[in-house]
């Protein structure tokens, strides 16, 4: 793949990733944009796995915490690291117990265009919808066993191509009475082991490969992309409370007219 497709779909991958507005079903349209050849699963969880790497760096932190909190469980310090650490597990539960099978059965016949358009328009309205109408109640240490289970049954959705996992775990947050940044907060944590996994089922493809540079350009593309990724996650976290998802509801319906005058047109 030339280098300049690499970057391109690395840039996207990084920018969209964290926001909520569909890395996959971006990386999904490109070639139908551009005319390129569509490249495959394998490079699409590369950029997953680069951007992996990128919050992983950016939550350092959070993460030795809630290690640390569930290695020491006598250390009461850790108390609310530990049940943090908990809540990220429960609401990884739903995605572990569907998520595998519906990639390996459904994942290539979801690629549609029309499906992408149809997702970014409903869950886009869908997240302005919550954000305007659901108040601030808890913050991220408030968060319940029911809260982490509606925000992992919610994830399941974003297994559709165009929804967004970034999307629709912030609209499960806010609809729970997170705020917009804690809610941010909580989706990006969780997006550690549904990447890793994701990336878990793309190392298959990229081992077993019969083109060697299938596996140099998936590298390139996650290297790139987690540069980007990180540097999106920083402005994210620092104005999200005060542009709010506006911005990113309008984008979203802009884009899925766009996707659904390009599939009518051909």
């Amino acid at each position: 793949m030339p280098f300049f497709h690499i970057f391109f779909l690395a840039v996207i991958q990084g920018v969209t990733e964290f926001l909520p507005i569909s890395s996959s079903g971006h990386l999904l349209i490109i070639p139908s944009l551009t005319g390129w050849q569509d490249q495959g699963q394998s490079i699409d969880i590369a950029v997953h796995v680069g951007t992996l790497i990128a919050v992983v760096t950016y939550f350092r932190h959070d993460i030795f915490g809630i290690v640390k909190a569930f290695l020491t469980p006598a250390d009461k310090s850790g108390a609310d690291d530990r049940r943090l650490g908990f809540h990220i597990i429960i609401a990884s539960i739903p995605i572990v117990l569907v998520g595998g099978a519906m990639y390996l059965l459904l994942l290539n016949d979801l690629r549609s265009i029309l499906l992408v358009a149809a997702t970014t328009i409903i869950f886009g309205v869908f997240l302005g919808w919550a954000d305007n109408k659901y108040p601030v109640t808890k913050n991220i240490e408030g968060i319940t066993i029911k809260d982490s289970l509606v925000i992992g049954l919610f994830q399941i959705l974003a297994l559709l191509p165009g929804t967004s996992r970034s999307g629709i775990t912030m609209t499960a947050a806010r609809m729970r009475g997170l705020s917009r940044s804690d809610g941010a907060h909580f989706s990006m944590l969780l997006s550690i082991p549904t990447i890793l996994g994701a990336g878990t089922l793309a190392a298959y493809h990229l081992y077993t490969s019969e083109n060697p540079e299938i596996g140099m350009d998936a590298l390139t593309a996650g290297l790139l992309s987690c540069v980007i990724a990180f540097l999106v996650i920083s402005l994210l976290m620092r104005w999200i409370e005060k542009i709010g998802f506006t911005p990113f509801v309008i984008y979203r319906l802009i884009l899925g007219a766009v996707l659904l005058v390009v599939y009518f047109a051909n």
